[in-house]
């Protein structure tokens, strides 16, 4: 539990990366290493029964375990003296055979990614379930588009939120395309250690372990070549800011001046009774923001030295663990976000108009201009302009005058919903990917 993190709180991948969570992981890929020895011959199935059955998180003392881990830099060796203290005394030696505390270490990190990614992306196909409901209904809902902070010319809520769908279905195939694999490669890299302890084939043992465990099996031991760890970044901090994309208009759009968007249900104030504040849209942007700090952390520990590194490694754990924790989060609120989400077509409607028809200037000129021609256009549209702020007019008002002009229909010229383009078409077109 976190006090001032409290995204992540209560979201379904809390369990996935809790300490609890990760000791278990961690004892996972202990039982794992000796069943993948015992079905290749290398250790009797008893020891592996009997090491499965102890690896059991809730009877080991996580705290005790960390304040342990200090003396070795990480928290694996306790763990194996109390994993193989648990075990009947014959099999003990069965534990954690020939391996290194990074193999086991970084499996787990591989597993606890694999569990809470599940989760994640199943948040992510909600979501973007929720948000084609969205787009459907108002494929031709019509509001001003804004750019720089301006409106600018129109679009529709439908093409907006079927450009939210699009980022989160993006960010659902990277995670689903991060390739977790376990680890195993002996003291350096070697594997020569399980050579010594009768493996005739090592990489037979490593596919054994792989599919123990359900993690792929990789090409080599990635010690020191941390791909699957900057890949995992590299997609956690696309998803935060593909979801962090639709929080930042969720929360331009709720402004109390726009009110074309708002939240289901807001969160209150300690000091203003009437305010019901964008709380999932605010912890979504603020997860946004630090995920990718801590995927820069992960990535700048790729140039790691030797045959494996001091420090490069050791900052990834809670770092990593973090960034799912804050990504798990961000997917639940924007689960919640979109499933609550109000939309106000008529404060949509209604502020096409606050700029008196100049927001379908682009195409008064593109058609003014085939009857006019584009020199005489343009000084139409510059002076109606004059004319419309000295009075305080519509465009159209001001234009009604021009003698050049009485054989365009002026009116159909500046609704905004006849100048939309193809965004009926792109909403279409978006919400045929599956």
């Amino acid at each position: 539990m976190t006090l001032f993190d409290p995204g992540s709180e209560d979201a379904p991948t809390e369990r996935t990366t809790s300490e609890q969570a990760f000791l278990q992981a961690l004892l996972d890929a202990e039982a794992g290493l000796t069943r993948a020895q015992s079905a290749l011959g290398l250790a009797p199935a008893a020891a592996a029964d009997a090491v499965t059955e102890a690896a059991v998180a809730d009877a080991f003392d996580v705290r005790d375990l960390a304040r342990r881990a200090r003396s070795g830099g990480n928290p694996v060796i306790p763990l194996v003296a109390d994993l193989t203290a648990a075990v009947p005394a014959e099999h003990g030696a069965y534990v954690h055979r020939g391996a290194t505390s990074q193999d086991v270490l970084d499996t787990a990190l591989m597993l606890v990614a694999a569990r809470t990614l599940a989760l994640v992306t199943d948040e992510l196909d909600s979501i973007a379930r929720e948000l084609g409901r969205i787009a459907a209904e108002h494929r031709d809902t019509v509001l001003p588009g804004r750019t720089l902070t301006q409106h600018a010319v129109p679009t529709t809520f439908g093409l907006k939120a079927a450009g939210w769908r699009s980022l989160v279905l993006d960010a659902r195939d990277r995670l689903r395309a991060v390739v977790l694999p376990v680890q195993l490669g002996g003291a350096a890299g070697t594997l020569a250690a399980f050579e010594a302890y009768g493996a005739a084939d090592p990489l037979a043992l490593v596919d054994a372990y792989a599919d123990q465990l359900g993690l792929a099996a990789p090409t080599l031991p990635w010690h020191v070549l941390r791909t699957p760890v900057a890949d995992l970044a590299g997609a956690l901090a696309f998803t935060a800011g593909a979801l962090g994309k639709t929080a930042a208009d969720v929360l331009t759009l709720s402004r109390t001046e726009i009110g074309e968007l708002a939240e289901g249900s807001g969160g209150g104030s300690s000091a203003m009774p009437h305010k019901a504040n964008p709380v999932r849209s605010t912890l979504i942007a603020a997860a946004a923001r630090r995920a990718p700090a801590l995927a820069a952390t992960l990535y700048g520990s790729l140039p790691a030295e030797d045959e494996r590194p001091a420090g490069a490694w050791h900052a990834e754990w809670a770092t990593l663990r973090e960034l799912l924790r804050l990504v798990g989060g961000a997917a639940r609120d924007a689960a919640e976000l979109t499933r609550g989400l109000v939309v106000r077509a008529d404060a949509m409607r209604e502020h096409l108009g606050l700029t008196g028809g100049a927001i379908v200037s682009e195409r008064l000129s593109a058609e003014l201009a085939g009857v006019v021609g584009r020199a005489r256009a343009k000084e139409l549209l510059a002076a109606a302009a004059a004319t419309a702020r000295e009075r305080g007019c519509p465009l159209g008002e001001a234009l009604a005058d021009e003698p050049d002009l009485r054989s365009v229909d002026v009116a159909a010229l500046l609704d905004p919903a006849r100048y939309v383009g193809a965004a009926g078409a792109l909403v279409d077109r978006a919400l045929a990917r599956v």
